[in-house]
């Protein structure tokens, strides 16, 4: 620990969710230590080649009371050399540090799992919930499948808690991916065939995400614990592309087109994942996290607001 603060261990801590996770634990009175690939630029910084089955993380793990653990391979192809990244990286690479945590006699370990580990849609079924069977797609959501199912045997007499959150889409300023395409298409005023889409889907802002991270953090629990946290509002892909709009203080230029036609058309593309996002329900059980009491700190609204601005903090 640093002058009788606690101290934390961010892995990811450059990337979207770490620029706003970071500044929300150092506004609470943690040290932040962040596990960097670049040459370190602020004192607690740490020096970390790759996540990788094979890495030191000793010095990074020095004198630490907690990991947020972030990091991960994202938005990799579907070939052999992906594939053999996303179990070096966010499983094997995750399930090494956690290992080393518990060899450091941390206390609490928390890992950013993905809602993607129960699939990409409940059409049909009821709201996914902690407790479902994991079902996951794409190399991504199976990578994160199996590294949640290693730290479940990990976690038990290990005298570390793990704490695994699964978040849908996340949201914020610096925000890249399916994010960034829709917050362009609405600032441009490009038309978007979603006039009569009527899907319930959940979101997530970051600063919201950071801010259950902060309170996990500070709550007792048991050894291993799986949340599935998101906005408290669940609404339909017009409805958010709307409400960006408005915090855009513009308008979105929305259209009819059949969506089995779109669906034909991304699918034979290699893109069924993209239909799924903009036509397919995602809705979230948040009865667990909400019975934690933890509350979340800005709305939908607020969070979309947010997004809008050109820095994270």
């Amino acid at each position: 620990m640093s002058d009788g603060r606690r101290t934390v261990l961010v892995t990811g801590a450059s990337g979207f969710v770490g620029r706003h996770v970071v500044p929300e634990l150092v506004r609470n009175g943690w040290v932040v230590r962040r596990a960097v690939r670049t040459p370190p630029q602020d004192a607690n910084d740490v020096m970390i080649d790759s996540l990788s089955p094979a890495t030191d993380w000793r010095a990074a793990l020095d004198g630490v009371d907690a990991v947020v653990h972030l990091a991960a391979r994202v938005h990799q192809q579907s070939d052999e050399q992906s594939i053999e990244l996303y179990r070096n990286v966010n499983n094997e690479g995750t399930l090494h540090l956690a290992r080393s945590a518990v060899a450091a006699g941390i206390r609490d370990f928390i890992f950013v799992s993905t809602i993607l580990v129960h699939g990409r849609s409940n059409y049909g079924r009821p709201p996914f919930r902690e407790d479902d069977v994991l079902t996951p797609r794409g190399l991504y959501g199976n990578s994160k499948a199996a590294a949640e199912v290693g730290l479940k045997d990990i976690a038990p007499g290990s005298g570390m808690r793990v704490t695994v959150i699964r978040p849908p889409l996340i949201y914020g300023a610096g925000a890249k991916g399916n994010f960034a395409l829709l917050k362009r298409a609405v600032i441009n005023r490009m038309p978007l065939p979603l006039a009569y889409v009527k899907n319930r889907r959940a979101f997530l802002s970051a600063e919201n995400l950071a801010s259950f991270i902060l309170y996990r953090l500070s709550q007792p629990g048991s050894e291993y614990d799986v949340f599935l946290v998101a906005d408290r509002e669940q609404v339909s892909t017009r409805e958010f592309v709307e409400r960006l709009a408005r915090a855009a203080e513009t308008s979105p230029r929305l259209f009819w087109l059949p969506p089995s036609l779109l669906k034909v058309s991304l699918t034979i593309g290699g893109r069924r994942e993209a239909y799924d996002s903009l036509f397919a329900s995602l809705e979230l059980d948040l009865s667990k996290v909400t019975s934690t009491g933890w509350q979340q700190p800005i709305s939908l609204d607020e969070g979309l607001k947010r997004a809008l601005r050109r820095t994270d903090v």
